[in-house]
Order: C-alpha cells, then structure tokens, then sequence
C-alpha cells in the first residue's frame, strides 16, 4: 500500500499542467495554440514571457524533483518501488489526465526526477551534453535523446546501479515517444556548424 501510495502521489505531482496554468493566468494565453502546440515551458517563453517562462520551467522541474526527492533520500525508498516512483512524474506529465493524455515532452521534469536521484550529478551531465547536442544538431528531438543515450552509457560504466539503469532505460523510452516527430527526420548538423565546416573547406 505504501509503495501505491507514493507511486500515485508523484504520477498525480508529475500531471500538474504548471505550463499551461502559468501562461493561462499570467499571459492569458494557450500555450498548446502557440509554437509546436507542446504544453511545456519552452512555449511560455514563446508566448513572450521570459520571466513566466522561468517560472514555468521550474515548476516542471520541482514537480519531478521534489516526489522523487523526498521518496529517495527522506523516505529511503529503493529498489523497484524507487523505479516506479521515479518514472511516474515523466510519465504523469508526459500523458497528462488534466490535458487529455496530452503533456508535454517532459525534459525539465527529466531533470528534476534526477535531481531527487542523484542531486547534481546526473542533471549537469545530462546539461552539457544537451547543450552539445544542441549546438551540433538541427534537431531538438535528437539533442534531447542523444544527449540522454550518453547519460545510460555513462551510467553503465561508471554507475551500473540496477535501480538507476532501469529509470534510465523507461525515461530514454518516454523521451523518444514524445520526440519521435523529429526522430522521424534523419539527425542533421545545425546549421552555424555546416556554415562553419564549408567556410574551412579549402
């Protein structure tokens, strides 16, 4: 009952549309008509409000680092039970109840879910290779999973923690399903870079 419970309770925190809400009542918009239609943090800042795009942001995270947080390193949760924890406030904003089954494509709760896992380790792993990933692709979709692919590699080899592989192995899956638009499409470099590479060419 206790492991339900804790379950349940971090789908349910994963689920709040904080995205959606912040720019509803702040910018008296709807993000899921704006941009990629995505009812995530990045379209606030496209609906132009940078500082109620922060906002949003972290709501997003908290909302996967404070469950999983308080469940691992307060409530000493572990072993299966830690997994479906962890996975829950992906999976509860990425399929959202209170938005049809339609979230967002959960990154910043991604780095919050790892956050309440490995405090900054994971997380600022998981940033630079984002933003390397940005920098060389065209693709945001293939960024994000790339980048996460490196974090399971990481692990594997440094952390092989069976707990950790296995949330790493469900949010990789959930990652993919929610960018699988853009991994349709061939990885391309972005644009500055092939810009670059036929400057240098002699």
């Amino acid at each position: 009952m206790n492991a339900i419970l804790w379950s349940v309770g971090a789908l349910l925190c994963g689920s709040l549309p904080f995205s959606v809400l912040v720019a509803r009542f702040a910018l008296k918009t709807d993000i899921r008509t704006i941009g990629d239609g995505n009812p995530g943090a990045t379209n606030v800042f496209r609906a132009g409000g940078g500082r109620w795009g922060i906002v949003a942001l972290a709501l997003d995270y908290l909302k996967g680092a404070l469950p999983v947080g308080i469940a691992h390193f307060l409530a000493a949760i572990d072993g299966v039970t830690l997994v479906v924890v962890a996975v829950a406030p992906v999976v509860g904003h990425a399929f959202s109840p209170w938005l049809g089954f339609r979230g967002g494509k959960a990154v910043a709760t991604t780095f919050g879910v790892w956050s309440g896992l490995t405090w900054w380790y994971i997380p600022t792993l998981f940033g630079l290779l984002l933003a390397l990933g940005h920098r060389v692709l065209d693709s945001a979709g293939w960024a994000v999973v790339l980048a996460f692919i490196g974090v399971g590699v990481h692990l594997a080899l440094y952390n092989p923690q069976p707990a950790l592989l296995a949330v790493w192995a469900a949010n990789v899956a959930l990652l993919a399903w929610k960018h699988r638009a853009d991994l349709a499409m061939p990885p391309a470099l972005s644009p500055a870079l092939s810009r670059s590479i036929r400057r240098e060419r002699p």
